[in-house]
């Protein structure tokens, strides 16, 4: 990973591409962010940098995270992440990171928690079939069915698609193309949809499968 940028998910638009064709696009509000701590092999045991987004006022954040933004001479910050970077030799405590670090035609993967869907059955959550509705197959046409064999193995399997919480998991989706950057306004513009909600949090980075 050479670079990496906090952002809030703004919402969805289309823009049009030299040839004139529609291109949709999610606009993503990236930065500015600050280096609020920079870890090195000898304190830490590893490199990475901490950036910190989203201007939030002391009262907002416990005392822990208010001594850890003291010690830095940083202003407190909403949402802190870590990120391992190939090389942090040029990256310092205090440093601004900008929409800017990123340029068109950029391939890089975004990632956010998703949206949550609450209790859902075993049909929307794990796209199973449902029974039929006739010959007595009885009140139980969205139900699950079997959940496996009966005196062997006498229980049931870890990863058995099951009814329970959908959504607000973290999710990445990968690839995705920089389409267009206003770094005076901090605003990415990238092909395609992005996990979460507007306002929601996303981290975008280089792409790990270009």
């Amino acid at each position: 990973m050479k670079k990496a940028i906090i952002g809030k998910k703004i919402g969805m638009t289309q823009i049009f591409d030299e040839a004139g064709k529609v291109v949709p696009v999610t606009v993503i509000e990236a930065g500015p962010c600050v280096v609020v701590q920079k870890k090195t092999t000898e304190n830490d045991g590893y490199e990475a940098v901490q950036l910190g987004f989203g201007d939030v006022t002391a009262k907002h954040i416990n005392k822990p995270e208010q001594g850890h933004f003291k010690k830095n001479d940083i202003a407190p910050k909403k949402t802190l992440k870590e990120f391992r970077l190939d090389d942090i030799s040029g990256v310092n405590t205090g440093d601004v990171i900008k929409a800017d670090v990123f340029a068109e035609g950029d391939v890089i993967d975004v990632a956010g928690v998703s949206k949550g869907k609450g209790f859902t059955g075993a049909i929307k959550r794990h796209n199973q079939h449902r029974l039929k509705e006739t010959h007595g197959s009885g009140p139980v046409a969205r139900q699950a069915g079997s959940m496996g064999a009966c005196s062997s193995p006498s229980r049931i399997f870890k990863g058995k698609g099951m009814a329970g919480h959908m959504g607000a998991e973290n999710v990445t989706v990968q690839n995705l193309v920089v389409v267009k950057v206003d770094a005076e306004n901090n605003l990415i513009a990238v092909k395609g949809a992005v996990p979460g909600p507007k306002g929601g949090v996303v981290t975008i980075c280089d792409a790990v499968k270009a």
